[in-house]
């Protein structure tokens, strides 16, 4: 069974657990996710299901993306990813994946592409110390001293720098599944994930 499926984050709340207490959840809108290609070890050097999500009207889409399309059933998609399996054999094009390989307790790993910040210093970008605001200081916020003057005379590669932050892949790893709502295609995870709302993200199941 494929354990990886595709979503988008709809947004953050609070849920009461069994014993009372108030535990803060995301809610993602989960799938219905169709598979579009089988890729096996002998044809694409790997096992793998490719799978879409978000319906796409199929005449906005370009003529390669459309015939490809056609192979899984003629319907379009704005997103498609991939997820590797064990058994390619089990799947193919068409076929339907939904929430139905979580359950309530299970631990799920959540990738997607964090917010924009734009151009940052230091203290936002890497969480640096600032400077003392006290009478005379002139270092508030700055880096700091950079060093290498004398050798080798050059800014060594990967100092932390202000520059520019977010818009980066990142994965919360061993998130608990609070609630799974099916009929509403709804998975409510325990704590935050990365991203905007309506951002896409890949749910992975975390092996027990």
């Amino acid at each position: 069974m494929c354990d990886g499926i595709v979503g988008k984050k709809v947004g953050m709340t609070s849920v009461f657990a069994a014993d009372g207490t108030l535990v803060p959840v995301t809610v993602l809108e989960v799938g219905p996710c169709v598979v579009t290609q089988v890729k096996t070890l002998s044809v694409d050097g790997y096992n793998a299901v490719q799978v879409g999500f978000g319906a796409k009207d199929i005449k906005r889409c370009t003529k390669p993306a459309a015939g490809h399309f056609a192979k899984s059933g003629g319907s379009g998609f704005t997103t498609l990813r991939e997820f590797k399996v064990d058994a390619p054999e089990e799947y193919e094009p068409g076929q339907v994946l939904n929430l139905d390989f979580l359950q309530p307790g299970d631990k799920v790993n959540v990738s997607g592409t964090s917010k924009g910040r734009g151009f940052q210093g230091t203290i936002k970008r890497h969480g640096f110390s600032r400077g003392p605001e006290t009478h005379g200081s002139r270092n508030h916020r700055k880096p700091g001293s950079v060093g290498c003057s004398a050798w080798p005379a050059r800014i060594t590669k990967g100092k932390k720098m202000p520059g520019h932050m977010g818009v980066d892949r990142k994965t919360i790893k061993n998130l608990v599944v609070i609630d799974v709502r099916a009929e509403e295609n709804l998975l409510l995870v325990k704590g935050p994930v990365p991203g905007a709302k309506t951002g896409i993200l890949e749910i992975v199941k975390v092996a027990k």
